[in-house]
């Protein structure tokens, strides 16, 4: 069961999020059938918007990570709702590439240099975006420049997808650590020791630790705090309704061509790769509906 932690430290002057997601991204590698890499990429995105997610307050808040980038994976989208729900998708699933230099599924060389817009819809006139150009295009470092730049607060962010030989995902997970504006030099030294001593998020998942265990390690003498846990899963609210009316608003004339060539249509969501077919019945059908 995929969840997300909550909590704070030092007096209110951390918050903290950890989550494990090996389901959520195991369920989008299965729909998307991606490579490793990709899912590696896929499952560190779709791990942070899940924490992002749930920093939002409204019901109805929706989060939108986009990776615009020149790499082979042709950029990333993920979305999340305030509630632990995400979904996303990469622009080409199939990609290989050789492993880095340390040996590893070289995420950076996937997605190469390009920038990442964050875009919060809070149910206010314009959605809020912000802009970041890719540090390092591994994602986590990414995310860390963002909060730091966009939004003023310094963060660090660890994201991590461990891979089985089989190519199913073994583990997922990550954490994001805030500062609070009101928060004392001695506290954020001792943080940031505590930060320089981590290898890396992955070592911690291959441990078998917990978000509540990874918060320990990080912020356990701290006074850490676990406020709450939230489940999170990999959920695309798509649906034939949904494809109906993407297919009426593609317009009339565009409606009778698929009509005319008496052929069924098939449309796929982007985020879970769901397969909706109309019979040439329905595309009329629809055709009526659009007056």
């Amino acid at each position: 069961m995929d969840y997300i932690v909550r909590a704070t430290a030092a007096d209110g002057q951390i918050r903290a999020f950890a989550a494990t997601t090996r389901e959520t991204v195991e369920t989008a590698r299965q729909d998307h059938n991606t490579s490793p890499v990709a899912t590696a990429a896929l499952g560190r995105l779709l791990t942070a918007g899940a924490m992002m997610g749930v920093m939002m307050k409204g019901d109805k808040d929706l989060l939108t990570l986009r990776i615009h980038a020149g790499g082979p994976l042709n950029g990333i989208t993920v979305t999340a709702d305030s509630k632990g729900n995400v979904k996303g998708y990469v622009g080409n699933p199939d990609v290989v590439i050789p492993a880095n230099k340390k040996g590893k599924l070289d995420v950076a060389g996937a997605v190469g240099v390009g920038f990442m817009d964050v875009i919060k819809d809070l149910g206010l006139k314009e959605p809020y975006v912000g802009q970041c150009v890719l540090q390092t295009s591994e994602i986590a470092e990414d995310l860390t420049y963002y909060f730091a730049t966009s939004e003023q607060v310094p963060s660090s962010v660890g994201l991590g997808v461990l891979m089985n030989k089989d190519n199913t995902v073994r583990q997922a997970g990550g954490f994001i650590i805030q500062l609070m504006p009101f928060c004392d030099e001695k506290v954020i030294e001792k943080l940031e020791q505590r930060l320089a001593e981590v290898n890396s998020v992955t070592a911690f998942l291959d441990e078998g630790l917990t978000p509540e265990q990874i918060l320990e390690k990080l912020l356990g003498d701290m006074d850490l705090v676990i406020n709450d846990t939230v489940p999170t899963q990999f959920y695309c609210n798509c649906s034939r309704e949904r494809v109906s009316k993407a297919l009426i608003a593609v317009g009339r004339k565009e409606l009778n061509e698929m009509i005319q060539e008496a052929k069924p249509v098939e449309l796929k969501c982007h985020f879970c790769n769901s397969a909706y077919e109309f019979s040439t019945e329905d595309l009329k059908e629809l055709l009526r509906k659009s007056k």
